[in-house]
């Protein structure tokens, strides 16, 4: 089987599809994708909270050790590792490693606010010497919450955490070509993006990524899906078609008893 490391680095951008709970993980890993990342805003909204308040740590850690026992490759969003301590962080990382994840994305934010560079990248050291084989996915949170939204801040910012021994670099929100072309170029590592609404993924390869995530789009499109749907029904309308529920029953079983 192909590395998750070694996914970052094939012809085409490796599509990370995000889970927020067991049953969107086993579709993910049915319809043949080779990994799959959990959402900490899909977490969070699947159990009534807000995303980016540090709350979903337990939640994370339960679901992808269920996503572990699939045969994918399983990396964890711990949005900014929940803890100021690095020493903690880093024994958290370990412990998700040890449940058999290959990957998780750290970011360098918090309370929709960008912290000191130094904050994440002495995270990202000791997770690095802790569990040196963990891909860790470096957050860059400029764009995503408009905040220094320039490109060389960006680079900047790459440039500490990939001298800390970050693998790979993530930076969601941006959208405009040529800053994603200038961003990819100026990394050494595989740059992360979000789906884009207007570039497809081959589009985005061509442009220097190597990695793009779903996020939570997938869970917002799953909710949207669902008021259609009984929307529909109280219009008049006739029921659409679904995988039926014995195909889910069936996985579910299959996951249970494996």
């Amino acid at each position: 089987m192909v590395t998750f490391r070694e996914l970052h680095y094939t012809d085409a951008p490796l599509l990370l599809p995000n889970a927020w709970d067991v049953g969107s993980g086993l579709a993910f890993a049915a319809a043949g994708f080779l990994a799959v990342g959990t959402t900490s805003f899909g977490v969070a909204a699947s159990i009534g909270l807000p995303d980016g308040r540090g709350a979903t740590k337990s939640a994370t850690v339960a679901l992808a050790a269920r996503l572990c026992r699939l045969s994918v490759h399983v990396t964890a969003d711990i949005e900014d590792g929940y803890s100021d301590d690095r020493t903690e962080v880093a024994e958290f990382v370990a412990e998700l490693a040890a449940l058999g994840v290959a990957g998780i994305n750290i970011e360098d934010s918090r309370d929709g606010h960008l912290v000191d560079p130094a904050t994440l990248a002495a995270k990202v050291a000791s997770i690095k010497r802790r569990t040196p084989e963990i891909f860790v996915n470096a957050r860059v949170d400029n764009f995503w919450f408009n905040e220094l939204a320039t490109v060389e801040a960006v680079l900047l910012r790459a440039s500490a955490y990939s001298d800390a021994g970050a693998d790979g670099i993530f930076v969601p929100g941006v959208t405009d070509p040529e800053d994603i072309r200038n961003i990819a170029a100026g990394i050494g590592l595989p740059v992360n993006v979000l789906a884009h609404t207007s570039l497809t993924v081959a589009q985005l390869g061509e442009l220097g990524v190597r990695r793009v995530s779903s996020g939570s789009l997938p869970y917002r499109a799953a909710v949207d899906a669902a008021v259609d749907v009984v929307s529909a029904l109280r219009d008049g309308k006739h029921a659409p078609a679904a995988t039926s529920y014995w195909e889910m029953q069936s996985r579910l079983n299959d996951f249970a008893e494996g």
